[in-house]
């Protein structure tokens, strides 16, 4: 017979297209959502992207690889730019496949004498709603509660594009070493969305550009190096 596969040993491991990473005649009663890089087929989850299997409280399971072309999966946060504006939408740039469009209601409270007004490359924290194939993403300015939480208008500031495997990073819990060593010595606002944009925001623009610098190269760093770098980085504004 043949041996099914445990998820518990494939979590945080490499896994290839074609690899069945979860049983689902073995999950009954349960809820599971799954992220980019898997897709069900039957009471199988296979794999298909290569990347690292990754599992996050309570039922989410993903595949996290790097990659510049980002795929958009329901629940992520992304930042996007507006690209146009019409009467019932806004359409917004996520780096996906396709423009995405952001509904002039999908805000706390939204109606339509309270329809927001957004100028033509304005950048936005929103969150993917809707990903189905071959059709624009849906996005949002609210979390599942409607509630509008941090997404809305990112202003001022300095917006870069990375990897999504920086981006993840940047996510991670606990704080990443970088994040957590600038965090230590200085004041600044971050955002960061799955689609690979940063956002930075500080008093001093010098601030933003060490900060910027600082996450731009910690990609391929260890967790020292990640600490050596950023030391080297404030010593030369002291």
């Amino acid at each position: 017979m043949e041996a099914k596969p445990s998820t518990t040993n494939l979590v945080d491991k490499i896994v290839v297209p074609g690899d069945v990473v979860l049983d689902l005649s073995s999950m009954t009663n349960q809820t599971i959502k799954l992220g980019g890089g898997l897709r069900q087929e039957c009471d199988s989850v296979s794999v298909i992207k290569a990347g690292k299997l990754r599992f996050s409280k309570p039922n989410k399971y993903w595949v996290e690889s790097s990659h510049k072309r980002y795929v958009p999966c329901v629940e992520d946060t992304v930042l996007g730019i507006v690209v146009d504006c019409k009467a019932d939408n806004f359409f917004v740039d996520i780096r996906g496949p396709t423009i995405a469009f952001l509904p002039v209601l999908a805000f706390e409270g939204g109606t339509r004498r309270n329809i927001p007004k957004f100028e033509i490359g304005s950048l936005l924290y929103v969150r993917v709603v809707k990903a189905n194939p071959g059709m624009n993403p849906e996005l949002s300015c609210t979390d599942a509660s409607g509630k509008a939480a941090e997404f809305g208008l990112l202003k001022d500031g300095y917006m870069f594009e990375t990897s999504s495997g920086l981006s993840r990073m940047l996510l991670s819990s606990p704080t990443c070493p970088v994040l957590e060593e600038l965090g230590k010595q200085l004041s600044f606002e971050i955002a960061v969305g799955l689609n690979g944009r940063v956002w930075v925001n500080a008093e001093s623009p010098s601030t933003v550009v060490l900060v910027s610098n600082a996450i731009m190269n910690s990609e391929s760093l260890s967790a020292v190096q990640q600490k050596i770098m950023v030391d080297k980085l404030l010593q030369r504004i002291k």
